[in-house]
């Protein structure tokens, strides 16, 4: 049988990083929906490493899910989910989520993800839940990389819709679904980890 696992370098270099800053955000028993998931490998290692994160991952693409579900049946971890055919743009899972999880996914998206994925976060996250992002981001009070601009154009060839989003422009969208960004750590490669966390009682101004 081919096997479908496929591998990314820089999931194997970020996976650790990445579980430290979710571990600080949700040291408790989660049910964590990931979007764009793509290998599967940081579903994987994250569902090993915490047995009580009942982890389910998504991805809109059939190849990124056959690999999910190699990993998935390969780790053979009880508390690792197959994987959902999910559009960000989409009909969601009813939920709730104590955490849902995007990596690298705003810059490769047009700007209509980051509004449906704040939007459905604000409705799906329970009251403190944690929206948790990584990827690289432009900030006004921080001068861009010169590798994340070279980045930033290169995306914006391959679509115009893409590139490095403003961070500011992302959290005003956030913070209309009652979602508060509660903290920024600096992570390899010129990347961060973000997290909001829904307020308590907080509605989705579209919900």
């Amino acid at each position: 049988m081919t096997d479908a696992r496929l591998q990314s370098p820089a999931a194997a270099r970020n996976r650790e990083p990445i579980r430290e800053v979710l571990e600080a955000a949700l040291p408790g028993p989660a049910r964590v929906l990931e979007l764009a998931a793509g290998s599967g490998e940081h579903a994987c290692h994250f569902a090993a490493a915490r047995a009580d994160w009942q982890w389910q991952p998504s991805d809109p693409a059939p190849a990124a899910r056959a690999s999910i579900d190699a990993w998935r049946l390969s780790a053979e971890l009880p508390n690792l989910a197959a994987p959902l055919a999910l559009d960000v743009t989409g009909d969601w899972p009813a939920g709730p989520y104590d955490a849902i999880v995007a990596i690298n996914l705003l810059h490769i998206s047009p700007w209509e993800v980051t509004e449906a994925l704040m939007a459905r976060a604000g409705e799906r996250l329970v009251p403190g839940g944690v929206l948790f992002l990584y990827g690289p981001y432009r900030r006004a009070e921080c001068p861009t990389a010169a590798s994340n601009l070279a980045f930033d154009a290169d995306l914006r060839t391959r679509d115009p819709r893409w590139g490095l989003r403003d961070l500011a422009d992302v959290t005003a969208v956030a913070e209309r679904h009652g979602l508060i960004l509660e903290r920024m750590v600096e992570m390899p490669a010129n990347n961060l980890s973000l997290v909001w966390r829904r307020g308590p009682g907080e509605e989705s101004a579209n919900g």
